[in-house]
């Protein structure tokens, strides 16, 4: 296997790599950093001008068919070309065509079949070299640290690798078991990462040039979000922690697990965990072997993903296959034989409050097929500039609704391309009219949800989204609801306690006036005052019966019994505000 660009650990820190700039004098003072970054920069750029050319140039001038024809043929050149260049450098290259191999929603599966070799074909550093670094990490020898280590790597990930062990007696004690897995970092992955990253960076600048992607996305800012989370991810300290907090929000033992992190074992080069090796993802002969249903696993993990990234907001962000076991267990209360155990949260993404709140928007208008409603949640992320004339987006999504909503990965499958094409053509054409933008945090949602959405499908080739989404999105209409319902009471209990003091303060004013306290010169004031004052208390009684119409009306899909007590009895305030309005305008009629 090639190594020419490999560093070793001896290769030395290329701490100036921080910028872009220091990055590439740095490239340059190394022979193989610059070959590494070479090799990069060269490959991304071959395949924008490819990509120029083929879907860009070539349809304008009359060979439309040339391009589509051959496009799957040059994807898959193009992936078994990265394939070879990632295995060589490893990296965050490895991280790339991990995210590829799994996006079976949007490439064809020529391409993604290449790319998930990368899955398996991660070269494992010897085992002297992760001694070294583990011992020097502890500060102990390897024999006092663990009662065992074996040397065979259970995973070799792209920038760390795991081996299984046990605790010593005294660790094991402490912990509650002995049964370990501990990850150890690559040596020299950080000076890899400061490389790669420079790479990116050019790359990023160079995409920021064209008009096309510029318009839409700041490639340079994307690079920087994704450098952050990459140093956070070779920090194990960091991933000790996400692990501890991931494992209060969603492990029950019956759904979701996660690893128990020992601290006593744990620094930021070497992580120490229980070990919860199972059946992989994604391995539908192993499921089926242990009498699960691989249909079942792909709803669960959507459900559990749909959990983490619109409810609670704290999320897996690289859930592929290698990083999700299905353990098997003795059926619990509820029958359920197996629990998704999430490994690896190195990579966790936070979801602020505002774009939680336009993603379950987005939730829930794609359950309702709501064209409109997509389109709002849409601009309320901040995908949408301010004042954009979203008409041919709203009516090209009604229309993707209208003619593709409820239909399987599978079902899709079966369409005439033509149609598809055509689809994609308008759905495209309105979104070129638009000003749009990746907002900020929403790199590692994307890729969440890509990855979520391929895993399925490759469980499930009938794996039906809407199916998937529509459980959830109930559940957050319902959240909604409630909050509808609250802000609605307390806002009529503010106007009403509003409404009901304005009668005192009426009977203030007439009693400045019978005191000569107040000078009127109206003489009908005081009858006017009068009707104000029934007015309003009939006011109070519409109000009161608006707020238990809508209650109910919100809380009938959920809680039947109680909308149903405060329909019947809105008709109370109903007849009271009625009866106020008649006599008001008997006396109208009168004058």
């Amino acid at each position: 296997m090639p190594t020419e660009g490999r560093l070793s650990p001896a290769a030395g820190p290329l701490a100036a790599a921080r910028s872009g700039r220091a990055g590439r004098a740095d490239a340059a003072a190394d022979p193989r950093a610059r070959a590494r970054y070479r090799r990069i920069v060269g490959f991304a750029t071959s395949v924008m001008i490819a990509t120029w050319w083929f879907d860009l140039v070539l349809p304008r001038i009359g060979f439309r068919s040339l391009s589509e024809g051959g496009r799957v043929a040059r994807l898959q050149r193009t992936a078994r070309r990265f394939r070879v260049l990632a295995i060589d450098l490893g990296g965050l290259m490895i991280k790339v065509g991990q995210f590829l191999s799994s996006r079976l929603d949007v490439l064809p599966p020529e391409v993604t079949s290449e790319l998930e070799q990368l899955q398996d074909e991660v070269p494992a550093v010897p085992f002297a070299e992760i001694r070294s670094l583990a011992e020097a990490e502890l500060g102990v020898p390897l024999e006092r640290a663990y009662t065992r280590v074996d040397e065979e790597p259970v995973a070799a990930a792209s920038l760390g690798q795991a081996h299984r062990a046990l605790l010593s007696p005294e660790d094991a004690e402490i912990a509650g078991f002995a049964e370990v897995v501990v990850k150890v970092q690559r040596p020299g992955i950080d000076e890899i990462v400061e490389i790669d990253l420079a790479a990116l960076r050019t790359i990023g600048r160079r995409l920021s040039r064209i008009r096309l992607v510029s318009e839409r996305v700041d490639a340079p800012a994307l690079v920087e979000e994704f450098a952050a989370t990459c140093r956070e991810e070779i920090d194990y300290l960091h991933e000790g922690v996400n692990a501890e907090r991931f494992d209060e929000l969603f492990s029950d033992g019956r759904r979701v697990a996660a690893p128990v992190v020992v601290w006593e074992r744990t620094t930021r080069r070497v992580l120490t965990l229980s070990d919860v090796t199972a059946i992989k993802l994604n391995d539908v002969d192993a499921l089926r072997a242990a009498g699960i249903d691989p249909a079942a696993v792909a709803r669960a993990f959507a459900e559990a993903m749909f959990e983490q990234l619109f409810g609670a907001g704290f999320f897996h962000a690289d859930p592929h296959p290698g990083n999700v076991f299905v353990t098997p267990h003795a059926p619990d209360e509820s029958g359920r034989t197996w629990t998704l155990t999430f490994i690896d949260f190195g990579m966790m993404g936070q979801v602020p409050a505002g774009l939680r709140a336009g993603l379950r928007r987005i939730v829930i208008a794609v359950a309702a097929r709501d064209g409109a409603g997509l389109v709002a949640g849409i601009q309320e992320i901040g995908v949408l500039l301010p004042g954009a004339d979203t008409t041919d987006l709203e009516h090209a999504l009604t229309a993707l609704f209208a003619r593709f909503g409820g239909l399987s990965f599978g079902e899709l499958q079966n369409i005439d391309p033509r149609e598809l094409r055509d689809f994609a053509d308008e759905f495209g054409a309105a979104m070129r009219q638009l000003p749009v933008q990746l907002p900020e945090n929403f790199l590692l949602i994307t890729r969440a949800v890509s990855l979520t959405s391929g895993v399925c499908s490759a469980l499930d080739p009938r794996f039906n989204v809407w199916q998937a989404i529509e459980p959830f999105a109930q559940r957050l209409l319902r959240e909604e609801s409630r909050d509808v319902l609250t802000n609605a009471t307390q806002s009529a209990v503010s106007y009403a306690r509003t409404v009901l003091g304005l009668p005192q303060r009426i009977d203030a004013v007439v009693a400045r006036v019978d005191r000569g306290g107040l000078s009127v010169d109206t003489p009908q004031v005081g009858d006017r005052l009068d009707r104000l004052e029934v007015l309003l208390r009939h006011t109070v009684a519409a109000v009161v019966f608006a707020a238990l119409v809508v209650g109910g009306a919100l809380l009938m899909p959920s809680v039947p019994a109680v909308a149903a007590g405060m329909l019947v009895v809105s008709v109370v305030p109903l007849l009271f505000a009625l009866a106020g309005l008649g006599r008001t305008r008997g006396r109208s009629r009168r004058r």
